[in-house]
């Protein structure tokens, strides 16, 4: 199981990431922890300057504005 956490101060971009994260694995059937991040400590603490934020499992994989679907996509390849 993937955790995800979404790193965001609530703006629409971070919840279309988040809704669009979460729609990718239900439709691959991926078991996935979501969180979303609304702490700007916190998020700096992964060094993104720019929101929305995407951490899998620790690493930061994407950072400012929503990912394509297919990017999304390669996360659960």
């Amino acid at each position: 199981m993937k955790n995800i956490k979404i790193l965001g101060t609530g703006c629409a971009n971070c919840k279309n990431t988040y809704a669009l994260v979460e729609e990718v694995a239900k439709a691959r059937g991926e078991a996935i922890e979501l969180e979303k991040v609304e702490d700007l400590q916190k998020i700096m603490g992964y060094g993104v300057m720019s929101t929305p934020g995407v951490v899998i499992d620790g690493k930061v994989v994407h950072a400012g504005g929503v990912p394509a679907r297919s990017k999304v996509e390669g996360w659960f390849a």
